[in-house]
């Protein structure tokens, strides 16, 4: 009888192991611990006996595929068996590596099933091992070719009568009658009617996510025939309108692009522009402490204009903290440290125009946890088959507005959807990646800490590691500029800043 295949390093650690009759997670790995020091060295074999179990086993680079058995086994079919399963092993793993094996473990436990049944050998070979692995099923293709050709077939008709009610519409529209189906109160259509303009709104509808988004025609039925309309009064009165010969645009490609303007504000810039950007690396325990934070920070300045090219930043740094400051090489250290102002060595010299220079950067790493910006407190405890969990955030830096933030907590696969409790803000959940997404438009002095609670199959160590992400316009460290002057005359010159606060990393383990 075959108690086990399992492949396993040099040092007898089990990488994957399938128990073909009831054997504890202890037992196998004492076995698998025990194989490597069994062998003689020096001597060639291809089992090795205690006085239990007999290991057949055979090498694979800096692995080993290994067989136990019991005492009584034939040793030559397990010979052949072991054969096979060696076989099996470069078909699902290009190398035979720790890492590649660890990656497609389910394939080979999948292939290992078909090869051993409850301990004793079927009478398979590999390309058996691979269709019956692979579950290909003609009646499955022929079943979806069927069902795909007649999907196709119903929404070419589906187009081809909205064309059709389309086109009515139209000439009833030229000729100065009611379009069927859109009379007033005192109409005499008939259900009838009403009926297909139902059909083609629907249809219209559904259509719509597949064309392109463009900006809506001044002419056309698509704002008749819009669901939701605000009622047939309106439209007719927009068709009155339009007859008369007036240019109307439809309140779609307006909103739209009021939206595009709200979204994407224009960022005023001056000649003299400045980018501060910081990223913040960081990474902490589940039951509190700061393992690691480390942030950078760099001020980018970007002069458009030559007549601006000799200037010096006067900087403000309020920063308590301990932040170690790092001038570019060109910067005068001595002017800088005495009086806190970015000027060139050279003050003869111009800053390079129409690119990006960085003058300024600075770093911080710390594991002291009152610089936590954001703390995350994760806490799972299992009831019965599922775990309970509950998640709260709390800004520690309340100067900070944090935008779009983003707490992804992961699932145990193979459950089906969390039931959320009480939640703050939004939640998303992605089946295919596992993973459940708490979305927070914003995060300020205002709206410091949150909390969510869902329920769960899974076990405490499911739900780790946390990541957050965020945006913010005002940076961690407060360091800013507050002043720019041209090197001759000391006036003062327009300048424009633009601020960012980025994750790099951001980690609960």
């Amino acid at each position: 009888v075959l108690l086990a295949a399992a492949v396993c390093t040099k040092a007898g650690k089990a990488i994957v192991s399938r128990q073909f009759v009831e054997m504890t997670r202890t037992r196998i790995e004492g076995l698998l611990a025990a194989f490597p020091k069994l062998m003689n060295t020096g001597k060639q074999h291809t089992f090795v006996e205690t006085e239990s179990v007999r290991y057949v086993y055979q090498p694979m680079e800096k692995l080993y595929m290994v067989l136990i058995t019991t005492k009584n086994s034939n040793i030559l079919e397990d010979l052949e068996t072991l054969r096979l399963f060696s076989r099996v092993i470069p078909e699902y793993c290009r190398a035979l590596e720790e890492n590649e094996i660890s990656e497609h473990c389910f394939d080979l436990i999948f292939a290992f099933d078909e090869i051993v049944a409850l301990g004793y050998r079927e009478n398979v070979n590999l390309a058996q091992i691979r269709t019956f692995t692979e579950m290909d099923s003609h009646e499955e293709k022929v079943f979806r070719a069927v069902r795909e050709t007649q999907e196709r077939e119903a929404k070419a008709e589906m187009r081809r009568k909205a064309k059709e009610l389309q086109q009515a519409r139209r000439d009833a529209e030229r000729h100065g009658k009611k379009a069927p189906g859109f009379g007033g109160f005192g109409s005499s259509a008939v259900s009838g009617g009403t009926t297909a303009a139902m059909i083609t709104e629907t249809i219209i509808e559904t259509e719509k996510p597949k064309v392109a988004p463009a900006p809506a025609r001044p002419s056309g039925p698509s704002k008749a025939l819009k669901l939701g309309a605000k009622g047939k009064e309106v439209d007719n009165f927009v068709d009155k309108l339009k007859s008369e010969g007036e240019n109307i645009m439809t309140s779609v490609g307006k909103r739209s692009a009021e939206a595009a303007k709200v979204l994407t504000p224009p960022i005023n810039t001056e000649s003299v522009h400045m980018k501060i950007e910081e990223k913040i690396s960081l990474t902490c325990g589940r039951d509190g402490g700061l393992q690691n934070m480390e942030l950078h920070g760099m001020i980018m300045l970007h002069i458009s204009d030559e007549k601006f090219a000799r200037i010096r930043l006067h900087v403000e740094n309020e920063d308590k903290r301990g932040v170690q400051l790092q001038t570019h090489p060109n910067v005068d250290k001595k002017l800088f440290t005495t009086e806190s102002q970015i000027g060139l060595k050279n003050p003869e010299k111009s800053f390079p125009t129409n690119s990006d220079v960085g003058v300024l950067k600075w770093r911080l790493q710390t594991t002291e946890e009152s610089f936590i910006p954001l703390t995350i407190n994760c806490w799972p405890s299992e009831s019965g088959n599922s775990c309970d969990v509950n998640i709260e955030y709390e800004l520690q830096e309340e100067s900070l507005e944090l935008n779009d933030v983003i707490i992804t907590i992961p699932l145990p696969s193979g459950v089906g959807a969390p039931v959320i409790g009480e939640i703050d803000g939004e939640y998303r959940h992605d089946s295919r990646r596992n993973l459940l997404e708490w979305c927070l438009p914003v995060i300020d002095a205002k709206n410091k800490s949150g909390s969510l609670e869902f329920s769960i199959a899974g076990q405490p160590n499911d739900f780790f590691p946390v990541q957050v992400s965020f945006v913010s316009k005002k940076n961690y460290c407060n360091i800013q500029v507050t002043k720019v002057t041209q090197v001759d005359g000391n006036s003062p010159v327009r300048f424009s800043t633009e601020t960012t606060f980025l994750v790099d990393k951001y980690e609960i383990l």
